[in-house]
């Protein structure tokens, strides 16, 4: 079953789901810190090796009105570096309030709310499903 890797990138956490192909849903898992919107390589090449994703999916924080952001520039940055270090496709998909979505299902009031990443990885597991539903359309 084809599997995908979804990544939501901070500055400061980059949120990550996974996600089937098969079932169109995705599934937070975690986070990960990052200075300056550098992560733990090391870390990245550790999740990458144990679910060996046919994708990799990073969110794009376009603008409403669909142009492109600084942190979408950032994004795509780390999007090419993830496929230039580990050799796997990487696709982009526009990650337009997946926060407040991922915010919303998790019944989250506040920002201040997610502490230990929970709202990344769900942010993430929303822009896994928006690409999957563009893979059937």
């Amino acid at each position: 079953m084809p599997l995908a890797l979804g990544f939501d990138f901070g500055l400061t956490r980059i949120g990550i789901a996974t996600g089937q192909t098969l079932t169109q849903t995705a599934t937070p898992l975690t986070a990960v810190v990052a200075k300056n919107g550098v992560p733990d390589w090391d870390y990245i090449a550790t999740l990458l090796d144990d679910w060996k994703p046919d994708i990799v999916v990073v969110g794009l924080p376009l603008h409403e009105d669909g142009s492109t952001s600084e942190m979408a520039e950032l994004a795509k940055r780390f999007g090419k570096r993830v496929q230039g270090r580990f050799g796997v496709q990487v696709a982009f998909i526009d990650e337009f309030d997946s926060t407040r979505e991922a915010r919303e299902h998790l019944n989250y009031r506040r920002k201040a709310s997610d502490q230990c990443g929970n709202l990344d990885a769900a942010a993430a597991s929303v822009i896994v499903e928006r690409w999957l539903g563009t893979q059937h359309a």
